[in-house]
């Protein structure tokens, strides 16, 4: 049988002129992530300041003073879209009011119905918002809502982007809940606040608030109705527990990385609650003796529930309010609060006589969480390592009433 001829190799043909204009697909590198363009956003006694950085957070950008020598209680940039800003701001002689800026701070209006209480019945004495204290954006399945807390406490809701609010009467208008609440002049400086409004990032219609005076509640219909939510929480002693207008949460926070934990820094300590529970309990009796776990502000992890920072303060009996020992710190737990370690590395070392206020510490949400912190005398302080080494990268502001971070667009 006669052997088969091979046939010969087939000749790689030129490419066109077509095909040589066209550029290699498997040698293009890949696209470097693009950079995440961060902010830190300041609310002071005397106006607000926005500080702009990237994700490696070495420089920051600064932006203002907003409002310079209004009292900006709050300052927040809407998650939803990463541009929109609300301000609740003061003013002595002109009352308090919110602005709105569609463009990162470039332009500002003024909310056309800011928060206030329904006018009371003839004959009865009515309540009128001091300021609004604490604002709050709704999930992403509700674009343009908003909440609001006030001092007195009180509760409202805009569906309009900020630009008009309405009182959420379950709260504002129930009579019960009314008896519970603190005085307008209840000892907490500058009024009552209702403060810590939680959306549930799985339901809407679960809200969170805490009063001080008059404790945590819990709503699962919008703030319709609600149920108080203290059980293992301390009072000052000669109080009764059981009534919740003793209870001065300064903070609750809910964890990103599981909506079923909640931390909070009290007026009595430190707690931790995991849902479906009840009852809190008192994580802070692990922090030092000498330091205590008297202090304003909460701040927790963005992805790992079992890590949060808090910074305490001197909680003698006379309450000066100030870092113990004139020594600031702030302290990290990472197994929920069954242990608790110091974090002072780059603050003062002695006579470093301020403290932060409950909405004054935050975190970023890069790989390696940044932390951020505003103090009484007017120092803005970062951490890029989780808390580790803390650098001042503002001083000389007014007293620091509020600090936030948000992702830019």
């Amino acid at each position: 049988m006669a052997a088969r001829k091979k046939k010969p190799a087939a000749r790689s043909k030129a490419p066109t002129k077509k095909q040589r204009a066209q550029p290699s697909r498997t040698l293009r590198a890949p696209r470097a992530p693009r950079a995440q363009k961060l902010a830190v956003l300041v609310a002071t006694r005397k106006g607000a300041w926005l500080y702009h950085t990237d994700s490696a957070r070495k420089s920051f950008r600064v932006d203002g003073p907003h409002f310079l020598g209004q009292i900006v209680n709050h300052l927040m940039l809407d998650p939803r879209d990463g541009r929109t800003l609300l301000a609740a701001t003061s003013t002595g002689h002109l009352g308090p009011t919110l602005h709105r800026s569609p463009d990162l701070g470039r332009t500002w209006h003024e909310a056309k119905q800011p928060p206030a209480f329904a006018k009371a019945p003839e004959g009865q004495k009515g309540r009128s918002v001091n300021h609004t204290f604490w604002l709050t954006p709704c999930n992403a399945d509700e674009p343009n809502a908003w909440y609001a807390g006030t001092s007195p406490q009180g509760v409202f809701r805009s569906d309009d982007g900020g630009d008009s609010w309405n009182g959420v009467a379950g709260v504002n208008d129930n009579p019960e809940l009314r008896k519970l609440l603190g005085g307008e002049q209840d000892g907490t400086p500058d009024g009552p606040k209702l403060h810590s409004l939680i959306v549930d990032p799985r339901d809407s219609a679960h809200l969170y608030f805490g009063m001080s005076s008059g404790g945590v509640h819990e709503s699962h219909d919008r703030g319709a109705s609600w149920s108080t939510l203290i059980d293992g929480l301390e009072v000052v002693g000669g109080f009764d527990a059981s009534n919740p207008s003793f209870h001065d949460p300064h903070c609750v926070r809910m964890c990103p990385g599981n909506p079923d934990r909640l931390y909070q820094q009290n007026h009595c300590g430190i707690y931790r609650i995991d849902r479906p529970e009840k009852r809190w309990t008192r994580i802070g009796k692990n922090m030092p003796k000498a330091v205590g776990d008297v202090g304003f502000p909460m701040v927790v992890h963005p992805r790992d529930p079992d890590t949060a920072w808090v910074f305490p303060m001197d909680g003698a009996t006379v309450w000066p309010r100030t870092s113990p020992g004139g020594k600031p710190a702030a302290y990290v737990t990472r197994n929920a609060g069954t242990t608790w370690q110091r974090l002072d590395a780059g603050f003062p070392a002695s006579q470093g006589w301020w403290t932060v206020k409950r909405q004054a510490m935050a975190a970023d949400s890069q790989d390696q969480v940044g932390l951020y912190l505003g103090t009484t005398s007017g120092e803005l302080w970062m951490s890029r390592n989780e808390g580790q080494r803390w650098s001042c990268i503002a001083r000389n502001l007014p007293e620091i009433y509020a600090v936030e971070t948000a992702l830019v667009s």
